[in-house]
């Protein structure tokens, strides 16, 4: 069965659906029929049909209503309306809402295959555009909002993250704070097929526990003390785009009740009511806790846990991805330049940030950067400019970027240079790696030792 081929046929009168089944089926369509509008909003779902051919006029849930929940569902459903008793003013309404073609009873049979195959070809050609769309904007975005680094653990999580990007999947992100979790959620997100939707972030630990369902589930008027008109919680308000949960760790018992709710059906209840609301929403996590041990301890749900972790995604802290830290410092640097003008981070002070070891990670790195661009007077950043807590580090770098006191210190930093470039395979920006040095640095020390690559 090829793509488009599926119908919906929906009409209350048994012979019509009949006549039209063994028609279509003819013609290798694949056919499921209702005979009420309410049979066929039910099976709409399941069905997932191409195209609905649906009489207009039936008791209860018209065709124009089969019509509006079949593109709710998927916009790209065509529907053909049929009636006995056509109108202009019925067949405008009927096109204003949506409608791919307004068939009037009696028809003829080669006039309904036409109509069907047109509308085919139609949702075919749609689904394909969007898909290429979909696929341009994917290629493209890597090279232009791509996350910053080379540092490979950090590449690899880039990579998983680029591969999921395109599905519906809930992903979980873990690592410490300040490593990147929404950088990385709002990178997923623009790689997605909902990119041209809304991306709504919430930090789940800032909140107290009723302020926060109310945030994500929202609430009718009266519900509580304030509640003095009707709110929109975030789920609804993301519908067709992506919700970022940040530290979803420090969610309550019975949020995470609800959350589940959300997560299973897809549909939302807000507070202090009783509908029922369907959601259309991505949802992206990220925590810096242990969800395992907070699920040993009682303090979070394993059942919301699987749900929330089908992809699973590790940032490394930046102490461990440090070769990163001199892209990153010129990354903020020039952001800041825009600002504040230029600036030159010295080489001592780079030696000095690559030395810290961050507990605050990437957020602390951009901190300490616009504090020394605030205090510097010059277009020069000197080791003084940055924070004291980072001075003090007791680390040092590898291999020393000042002169080496003495002609014996000197061998045996030209000894390791030469062990490490034979070892990385002759390749500079390797070995400036494994050396804990910019690559500038690198390049300095070989032609002062006379080192030929």
């Amino acid at each position: 069965m090829s793509a488009g081929r599926r119908i919906l046929l929906v009409d209350d009168e048994t012979g019509i659906v009949d006549t039209l089944r063994i028609l279509l089926r003819g013609e290798d369509y694949d056919v499921v029929a209702a005979l009420s509008g309410r049979e066929a909003i039910e099976m709409l779902p399941e069905a997932s049909p191409d195209i609905v051919l649906t009489d207009i006029r039936m008791p209860g849930v018209t065709g124009l209503e089969v019509m509006a929940k079949a593109h709710e569902i998927d916009p790209e459903t065509a529907v053909i309306l049929m009636t006995a008793q056509a109108s202009l003013q019925t067949a405008v309404q009927a096109v204003n809402e949506g409608a791919y073609y307004y068939l009037q009873k009696p028809f003829a049979n080669e006039e309904l295959l036409a109509i069907c195959r047109r509308a085919a070809e139609a949702r075919e050609l749609r689904v394909e555009n969007k898909a290429l769309k979909k696929e341009i904007r994917r290629q493209s975005a890597p090279r232009r909002e791509r996350p910053t680094g080379k540092n490979r653990s950090f590449i690899e999580v880039l990579k998983l993250a680029e591969t999921v990007a395109p599905t519906e999947s809930t992903v979980l992100i873990t690592g410490e704070s300040g490593s990147g979790k929404e950088v990385l959620a709002r990178y997923i997100h623009g790689l997605s097929g909902r990119a041209e939707s809304s991306f709504f972030s919430l930090n789940c630990g800032a909140l107290p526990e009723g302020l926060l369902e109310s945030e994500l589930f929202g609430h009718v008027k009266g519900s509580f003390t304030g509640a003095i008109s009707d709110k929109i919680g975030l789920f609804e308000a993301a519908n067709g785009g992506t919700l970022f949960l940040d530290e979803i760790g420090e969610m309550t018992a019975a949020t995470q009740v609800r959350l589940l709710r959300a997560l299973q059906e897809r549909e939302v209840i807000p507070v202090g009511s009783t509908e029922v609301r369907k959601i259309d929403v991505r949802i992206l996590a990220a925590t810096n806790s242990d969800l395992n041990e907070k699920i040993r301890t009682g303090s979070f749900r394993s059942d919301v846990y699987y749900r929330l972790n089908v992809i699973a995604l590790h940032l490394p802290p930046l102490r461990e991805r440090k070769d990163d830290i001199p892209i990153l410092a010129r990354l903020f640097l020039d952001s800041m330049g825009e600002q504040e003008g230029e600036r030159v981070l010295r080489e001592d002070a780079l030696d000095v940030l690559c030395a810290y070891d961050w507990p605050g990670n990437v957020r602390e790195l951009e901190n300490a950067l616009e504090r020394a661009v605030v205090v510097a007077s010059g277009s020069e950043i000197l080791v003084e400019h940055l924070p004291e807590v980072v001075r003090a580090t007791d680390a040092k770098p590898l291999v020393t970027n000042e002169p080496p006191p003495n002609p014996s210190m000197e061998v045996i930093e030209r000894a390791y240079i030469e062990f490490v470039l034979t070892a990385e395979g002759g390749n500079k920006s390797k070995a400036a790696e494994v050396l804990g040095i910019d690559p500038s640095t690198l390049y300095r020390k070989l032609n002062r030792y006379g080192i030929e690559v």
